[in-house]
């Protein structure tokens, strides 16, 4: 059982969106051919969906600019702008994005005392989404992960996918992901591919 896992290719992390990643647009055509021509059994979505009062937004607390560093729940937290309420164009998926092959989407960041980066778990590994238990639920042997953001996002996802799904095999698509920083993007899949996850492009699929 073969899968693709999307994360948060939403309008606000595309060019126009309140935190847009640099060319995260591009990957959506990349995106619609994967799942449409990359021999899924399952097409499966993350979606930030935070509460307009998540503590990770910087307009939450005094004093603090976006991007500036701060704490939540415990651990060093960036401060964000507003970005993919819930409810609002900001949190949609990318209009050219093929959402009705979409087989199961999975919602994250609704607590707003502690992000979630990962669309398996919170940051600070307390809550699990369940995503983990609806793959295996389904027979997941192979999971491929691209999205937005690669350094954030997608990095923290993948790496979870592998503690979480131990015998799965996990592959990251460098050229259908985008990232914010060149140099976080080169650590995030240095440190993917040190926790064990196979990094590929989409040619390696498409091509086969």
């Amino acid at each position: 059982m073969k899968a693709l896992l999307l994360i948060d290719i939403q309008n606000g992390f595309c060019p126009g969106g309140n935190l847009p990643v640099a060319e995260g647009d591009r990957i959506v055509p990349i995106a619609n051919a994967l799942i449409e021509n990359g021999g899924y059994d399952l097409i499966i979505a993350s979606q930030d969906w935070h509460p307009e009062n998540h503590g990770s937004f910087a307009s939450q607390h005094a004093g603090k600019e976006p991007f500036d560093m701060g704490e939540l729940s415990g651990k060093p937290q960036v401060m964000w702008p507003d970005h993919c309420v819930q409810g609002t164009s900001d949190a949609q998926f990318h209009p050219d994005l093929n959402t009705d092959s979409f087989d199961y989407v999975q919602q994250k960041g609704e607590n707003p005392a502690v992000d979630s980066y990962s669309a398996f778990r919170d940051n600070d590994q307390a809550a699990v989404t369940g995503l983990a238990d609806y793959l295996t639920r389904q027979g997941v042997t192979c999971l491929d992960i691209c999205g937005l953001a690669t350094d954030y996002c997608v990095n923290f996802s993948v790496q979870d996918a592998v503690d979480m799904l131990p015998d799965v095999k996990v592959r990251f698509i460098e050229d259908a992901s985008r990232g914010i920083d060149p140099e976080g993007v080169k650590a995030a899949i240095a440190a993917m591919r040190a926790k064990g996850a196979d990094i590929i492009t989409s040619m390696d699929i498409l091509a086969a």
